[in-house]
């Protein structure tokens, strides 16, 4: 019994390592986009500046994820197009004598990935993400950052993964 005990162990590693390999639910493997460029986003809100302030997360999160490079237009297997929609500020939070403790960011956006060879729509997607910060010891500018990092995941998701 000693001697097939090692034989059985073998045999065991050797069926259960033959399942493992690599696994993806993307039903092509690996996105096909490799370069992508992204255009300014448009601002259909009152706040001025925040649509650039928004496309600079973007490229700064692609560029930080490396999954695809950004290059010009006439380059890339597909472009990005956003549109900043709404713009809200509310509050979140209160303490006990009812002051604003954290307040939320919301922001509505129309994001379509296309291809610049036909200007077809790859996908399109509304998308409303917020950020919440701390009204006593951040900005608001804090909150629209952890709302554009969050439109950032989703695009990435989106745009690298098709499920």
């Amino acid at each position: 019994m000693m001697k097939q005990t090692p034989v059985i162990l073998i045999l065991f590693l050797t069926i259960t390592c033959a399942g493992c390999g690599v696994y993806t639910f993307n039903p092509k493997g690996k996105s096909d986009i490799q370069n992508i460029a992204i255009e300014p986003f448009e601002n259909k809100t009152g706040e001025f500046g925040l649509a650039d302030r928004i496309t600079e997360i973007v490229i700064d999160a692609f560029i930080a994820d490396g999954t695809m490079r950004i290059v010009p237009t006439d380059n890339a297997d597909a472009y990005l197009v956003g549109t900043l929609t709404r713009y809200e500020r509310v509050p979140h939070k209160f303490d006990e004598n009812d002051q604003v403790e954290e307040y939320k960011v919301l922001m509505d956006f129309e994001i379509v990935l296309k291809n610049p060879r036909d200007d077809s729509e790859k996908w399109r997607q509304r998308l409303t993400q917020e950020g919440i910060y701390n009204a006593n010891e951040e900005t608001e500018e804090d909150g629209q950052q952890r709302a554009g990092q969050r439109l950032v995941e989703a695009i990435i998701n989106k745009t690298t993964k098709s499920w």
